[in-house]
């Protein structure tokens, strides 16, 4: 089985640092990051401060932001709903996605993040799962139509 175990060069469009724009949750944001983000709070102002974000600054200021209570509980699925979006929104990404086949899809990363992807060897790769999951429904919708 191929593995695709960084999100850089063909595969750049994988990672939600991907400048694509995505609507949720009645907003469209400038990247799926930024979505994703704008999330961690129920803040209905704090969230529309990421609309326009690129990518670092959506993380950075995740970071800050008065963070919801049910976070821990409700992050996989949002994590999900915003990959969905993503993909789904935007037929282009749909391909893509779908032509990574089969592939084993890891988010290899030097920075630590050993949730989302995996870091020297160690991690849950939660944002790789997730995106085998997308991709999965998605190549089952397109069959459908």
């Amino acid at each position: 089985m191929k593995t695709i175990d960084f999100f850089k060069g063909e595969y750049a469009f994988l990672s939600n640092f991907w400048e694509s724009p995505v609507t949720y949750d009645g907003r469209t944001y400038a990247n799926s990051e930024g979505a994703f983000h704008s999330m961690k709070t129920n803040d209905s102002v704090a969230r529309e401060s990421f609309v326009s974000l690129n990518p670092s600054e959506s993380k950075k200021l995740g970071r800050s932001v008065n963070l919801r209570s049910d976070w821990d509980l409700v992050k996989d699925s949002i994590m999900e709903e915003v990959v969905m979006a993503k993909f789904s929104q935007s037929a282009e990404l749909t391909k893509k996605l779908i032509a990574t086949g089969d592939a084993m899809l890891i988010e290899g990363n030097w920075w630590g993040d050993k949730y989302w992807g995996v870091c020297e060897g160690v991690g849950k790769n939660m944002l790789g799962k997730i995106l085998m999951k997308v991709r999965n429904e998605l190549k089952d919708f397109s069959k459908l139509v």
